[in-house]
This record gives structure tokens, sequence and C-alpha cells, in this order.
């Protein structure tokens, strides 16, 4: 569903930056609707402003590392265009370019512990477009997953997860390390409490910008995922409640100063937890940041006995 919702708007991109140029092509001279035009393709960089405006103000009571201006502008203008390529072209029309790396295991051999990666909300598999090729080159396992329904509740993506989860351990013979970004950090935490014993085949969770403790940007959801992640509602304290003590231990998660889509910013942050502070970067380009991959090596390094 995301893809194709995705390839109708990025054809519309395209087709409102050629509506601009072409007066320009063929007479030189900016036609009548070039302002119409002009608004529809400045609405991205402007609403993502609009993002990182609201969460400077309530960074103010934030115990999260201050960001600076410079910071927030540089994030900005990264995240414009690290977002338009995952929103516009690895999510829209690259979805299976890079397919899942479950090579047959040598019994010979030492088991190689292999990766989950559950993207978020309004994403596909093709988040992790970048992230795969490098897994594959390092012999790790791993399999990205696609949560559907798009807009349902994050309890349904449970059995994705869990499908995932048995493919790579079947392949593997090891519990793999989860990751999430954003959502996805839910989904697995949904996954944890709804299947019996699956605390025990997840070796580690890695959050990247998860909502934990949701986050007030949410509070303009409408769709029911969007609404389970709204700062501290009913479906959080419910989740939380659930979970057994000393889960968290068994988490990395990773926050920004300058996440422009989960904030309180420390709202991404676990009690318990392995909590590591990103600086400098916005929500969807937290992935690329090096400290991002290198959690998930170390906790594939971590001792265990699945």
């Amino acid at each position: 569903m995301m893809q194709s919702l995705l390839r109708v708007v990025s054809l519309g991109v395209v087709c409102a930056v050629l509506a601009l140029l072409w007066p320009w092509l063929t007479t030189g001279r900016a036609g009548a609707g070039a302002p119409l035009w002009l608004a529809l393709i400045a609405l991205h960089p402007a609403a993502l402003g609009l993002q990182f405006v609201l969460q400077a103000w309530q960074a103010r009571h934030d115990t999260a590392p201050p960001a600076t201006p410079g910071q927030r502008l540089r994030a900005w203008a990264a995240e414009w265009w690290f977002s338009t390529l995952v929103f516009g072209f690895w999510q829209a029309w690259r979805v299976q370019a890079q397919p899942d790396h479950l090579p047959p295991r040598d019994p010979s051999a030492p088991p190689v512990r292999g990766v989950v990666l559950v993207h978020g909300f309004s994403c596909n598999r093709g988040l992790w477009h970048d992230w795969m090729p490098v897994l594959r080159q390092q012999g790790v396992p791993h399999v990205a997953v696609t949560l559907e329904p798009a807009f349902g509740s994050i309890d349904a993506y449970a059995t994705v997860v869990e499908d995932a989860v048995a493919r790579v351990q079947a392949a593997t013979g090891c519990a793999p390390v989860l990751v999430g970004h954003s959502m996805g950090g839910l989904a697995i935490r949904a996954w944890l409490r709804a299947l019996p014993g699956a605390a025990q085949r997840c070796h580690h969770a890695v959050t990247l910008g998860t909502p934990h403790q949701g986050t007030w940007l949410a509070r303009f959801a409408h769709t029911l995922n969007g609404r389970q992640m709204r700062w501290h509602n009913n479906w959080l304290q419910a989740l939380a409640a659930a979970e057994p003590a000393g889960l968290y231990r068994h988490f990395t998660c990773l926050y920004s100063h300058c996440d422009n889509i989960v904030f309180p910013v420390t709202n991404a942050m676990l009690p318990g937890a392995n909590n590591l502070h990103v600086s400098g970067r916005a929500h969807v380009d937290l992935i690329r940041d090096p400290q991002a991959l290198t959690a998930v090596f170390a906790s594939l390094e971590r001792p265990g006995t699945a």
C-alpha cells in the first residue's frame, strides 16, 4: 500500500517540477501558475521546518543535551535531502531492490546470528536500502519486513515480525537481533508482548528514534497506529505495564536532540536500557549515523546462549 501511495506522491512532485520549468524552457518566462507549483514544491521543506520549530519549542523542558541553532539547521537540510531520497525513490521504486539474505547454513562452521529490520510509520522495507548491502557484505543474515496494514494497529504487526524472526532463526539456528526505526521499535515491543516465549527468541533489540513514551507530534495523527503513538496514551501505558521487569536491559535505544518527529526526544529512551545519544541527526537521517550500525554489530556480539 505505502509503495503505491509514495509512487503517486513522487510522480506528483515530478509533474509539479516539470509544470514549473516548462514555461521557462519554452518561452523563457515564468508561467501564470508558477506560484502554485513553487508552493507545492516548497511544502515538504516547509513542513520539516515547522517540525523543527516545534521540536525546539518543546526542547526547552527536555533533559537531553541541547542542540544549537546551527545543528538544527544542518539537521533540517540533511533531513530534507535524505527523506526525499527515502520516500521519493527507495520506498517508492526500490522496495525489492535489496533482497533478504538468508544463505544456507554450514553445519561445520560456527553459527552466525542474524538481524530483523523493522521500519516505522508510513514506510516500508525500502527504508533499509543502504543497510542491507552492508549487512550482506559483513556476512550477516537478515530479513527486512513491510508492515501491513500501513495504518492499522501496531498490535497487528506482531505476526509480521514473528514470521521474520522465525525465518531468520530457522536459517541461522540463533535468536536474531531486532532493529526498529521509529514505530518499528513499538512493533518489536508489541511482538514481545503478544508471542509467548518471544523474549527468549530476541537476542537484543536496537531502536532508532522510537517513541517509546509517545511523541507530542502524534496529537495531530488520526490513523490507528498514529493515535497509539500519542504521548503517554493508554495503549503505550498498557504495553509498558505488560512488560516483565528487566526487559529493557535487552534494548539499546538511540535518540537525537534534533529528532523532528519524536519529541520530547527523551521519549525515545527506555528506563534501564542502553540509551545512546546521537548528535545532530533528524528522525529519518538517524539511520545514516555510524552509531546506528555500530550498535547493531555490537548487539550481534553480545554473549548469549540462544
